[in-house]
């Protein structure tokens, strides 16, 4: 039987699942716990403002950073699943895991609207000749400072450098470097040797940024590697 706990706050029932956050959260969040000895640990300083965390199975971990994540996050099966510091969402995001896939964002993430990131396909599909499984989940690794635009998905397998960009509407799956743009749908890199930086055009002075100069950079201007 589900067990939902509508308050963000420390947790722990008969079954092992447990909440670790010395803050409250009461409006907008929905933990549900199905299986046993699962962990959702939530670092001080974490908002939100709507959040869903789903634990389907059993012996799963979520962590979510100093941050202001908001979208619908679902553990499977001994699934590792971690958030960093300061990372934001333009609106709710989709992220899965399951059959003891690990799936991580690093820190200063900018998730922009209706993105789903996924380690799983959330069905399974098998050779007909063979019977062997053909999707089996594979791990997610986003760097830090990683700007992943409006309605991409990110699928299992793939990897992404620090500072890199993916592009609006992108299907992405592969492994990528830092400091590039991967757009496309399948998604290729297009362009090396980039950085990028959170004001927004309209939002943050000067209202008109044509060089570097306009903003202030961050630690993540770098060549992108070549290995």
């Amino acid at each position: 039987m589900a067990v939902n706990v509508k308050r963000l706050s420390a947790y722990e029932d008969d079954n092992g699942n447990k909440i670790e956050f010395k803050g409250v959260i009461e409006h907008n969040v929905n933990i549900v716990f199905r299986g046993v000895n699962n962990r959702l640990v939530v670092h001080e300083g974490f908002a939100t403002a709507s959040l869903t965390v789903t634990f389907d199975c059993n012996d799963a971990v979520c962590t979510l950073g100093e941050n202001t994540f908001r979208g619908f996050i679902r553990v499977g099966e001994s699934c590792v699943l971690s958030i960093g510091r300061g990372v934001t969402c333009t609106d709710n995001a989709y992220i899965s895991t399951a059959e003891h896939s690990s799936l991580s964002i690093g820190d200063d993430c900018m998730i922009a609207a209706s993105v789903q990131i996924r380690a799983d396909d959330a069905h399974p599909i098998f050779c007909v000749k063979s019977g062997e499984r053909l999707n089996l989940p594979e791990p997610v690794i986003i760097g830090n400072h990683v700007w992943i635009g409006a309605r991409a998905a990110i699928l299992g397998g793939t990897s992404i450098g620090d500072g890199s960009i993916i592009g609006f509407g992108s299907i992405v799956k592969g492994v990528f470097p830092n400091n590039c743009i991967v757009a496309g749908t399948p998604a290729r890199l297009i362009r090396k040797d980039v950085a990028w930086e959170r004001p927004h055009l309209t939002l943050s002075k000067p209202f008109f940024k044509p060089d570097a100069s306009a903003v202030e950079k961050s630690v993540y201007w770098n060549l992108t590697s070549e290995s």
